[in-house]
This record gives structure tokens, C-alpha cells and sequence, in this order.
């Protein structure tokens, strides 16, 4: 199992904004930021994540190329809570939400490249 993930953004201040924004519906939000005076790096980085435990970091770099990333929702509503949130923080579609049963029959997601090129998906394998 992944206990956290870190990704570097070539615009930290928009990029903190959108996932703020965008997976705010998923109930995760900024648990952490630590300055660069802290991490001895060039950049400072924030930890997004839930109940008080960061599980995705972003800090200034280069973005990934051909990254997908993929967060657990709670509830189809909260997929299209998701991909709502993500449209409308700048993310352009690559998927709405819906059934994608060549994974499983209860497989519901929802598909969008956000301002950096990450490939996001949130997903709720729950029966509806």
C-alpha cells in the first residue's frame, strides 16, 4: 500500500487552488504545509489529505508526464461532486462520470486532465 504520493507542479500557488477546489467533494483538503526553510528545498510543498493525514503533495518543479491519479470517493455523488468542482476549477474533461463496467459492474468514475496534465479520476466502487 501507497502511504503518500508527491508531485511537482510548475505553479504551485494556481495548482494549490485547484485541488483545493477540486477535491474538496471528496473530503480532502491542506492538512500540511511545510516552507522550503523547513524542507531544505527550493520549494515549498502541501500536503492534501484527510482526518489529519497528508497523502498527496505537491511542491514547484516540472510536471509529470503521463501521470494518472486516482482518489477514493465515498459515494456517486461525490464523483460528480468531483468532476463538477474540477471542471469548474480549470480541469477539462476526458471522461463524466458514469459506469465503466470493463473494470467491474459497480466501477463508477469520473475522468479529467487538471491544469497540469494529470490524468485525475475519482472513483466509487460501491453499488449505487
Amino acid at each position: 500500500m501507497i502511504d503518500h504520493l508527491g508531485i511537482s507542479v510548475p505553479d504551485f500557488a494556481a495548482s494549490k487552488a485547484f485541488y483545493l477546489a477540486a477535491l474538496a467533494p471528496l473530503g480532502i483538503g491542506v492538512v500540511m504545509n511545510v516552507p522550503k526553510e523547513q524542507s531544505g528545498r527550493p520549494s515549498d510543498f502541501t500536503g492534501f489529505g484527510a482526518e489529519q493525514k497528508p497523502f498527496f503533495w505537491i511542491g514547484q518543479g516540472v510536471a509529470p508526464d503521463g501521470m494518472h491519479l486516482c482518489f477514493t470517493a465515498k459515494s456517486r455523488a461525490d464523483v460528480d461532486a468531483f468532476y463538477k468542482a474540477a471542471i469548474a476549477a480549470g480541469a477539462r474533461d476526458n471522461g463524466p462520470p458514469g459506469i465503466r463496467a470493463h473494470y467491474h459492474p459497480n466501477y463508477y468514475g469520473a475522468f479529467v486532465v487538471d491544469i497540469n496534465g494529470v490524468n485525475l479520476e475519482a472513483v466509487c466502487h460501491k453499488p449505487a
